[in-house]
């Protein structure tokens, strides 16, 4: 039988495409045993406001901390749930479907009390994939033994994981070696996030590249037919 297994970062309030790859998969692994990266999606994500994009940043403990891994990244700032709730529910009260969604956000937002960042990336990725439907197993990294460099890495979680095909995103083309993966049996597809349907968004131009947040308030229920996996 076979099994795919996505094995990535965890990122804060994903956009769709990130969504889409936990939904293909039958194992989605959260790979947090890498080193935080500044300035990326792992405490960020973007949101659409009146005054074009905006990012969201949780506010991470980094200084002299060069080299400390994502699962040990500690939050700085105990209050931005609530600075981070206020700024989507202003800019998001005109969408389709705030106030059907407005509760249960806002119930996340002042449920988060959490103090490593993997943790909280969990705690809202599991709450969507609930909001979507989507069932796939989510596990960490810490999880398996790590052994190797990058794709030996990679490939020991998913022989440990009993993984047949690793789906990938497509930068990781700059670092997989494909070779190895099939001198182990394993099959390697990349995520194809061209495509992608536009839906009711506020405040054009209209944007891919923001937070899931944006298309479950703009389409509500209807937020799978704009994804790619359902």
């Amino acid at each position: 039988m076979s099994k795919k297994v996505a094995i990535t970062q965890s990122n804060y309030i994903p956009w769709k495409g990130y969504f889409d790859m936990i939904n293909i998969v039958d194992e989605f692994i959260l790979y947090d045993d890498m080193q935080y990266t500044r300035r990326d999606w792992r405490n960020r994500n973007k949101i659409k406001t009146s005054n074009g994009i905006k990012w969201i940043t949780i506010p991470v403990q980094v200084k002299g901390k060069y080299y400390q891994k994502i699962k040990d990244t500690k939050i700085s700032d105990p209050s931005w749930p609530q600075k981070h709730w206020k700024i989507i529910s202003h800019n998001y009260a005109k969408s389709t479907y705030f106030k059907d969604y407005k509760d249960h956000f806002e119930e996340l937002y002042n449920g988060v009390k959490e103090g490593y960042l993997s943790k909280i990336n969990y705690y809202f990725i599991k709450a969507i994939c609930d909001m979507l439907d989507i069932r796939t197993k989510i596990s960490w990294s810490m999880d398996y033994r790590i052994i190797g460099d990058k794709t030996l890495q990679l490939v020991d979680i998913c022989l440990q994981a009993g993984a047949s095909e690793l789906v990938s995103g497509p930068r990781a083309k700059a670092y997989l070696d494909e070779s190895i993966l099939k001198q182990h049996g394993l099959c390697l597809t990349y995520m194809d996030y061209s495509g992608y349907p536009e839906y009711r968004q506020l405040y054009p131009p209209f944007e891919h590249a923001v937070s899931i947040i944006d298309l479950i308030l703009n389409e509500g229920p209807h937020a799978t037919r704009f994804m790619k996996s359902f």
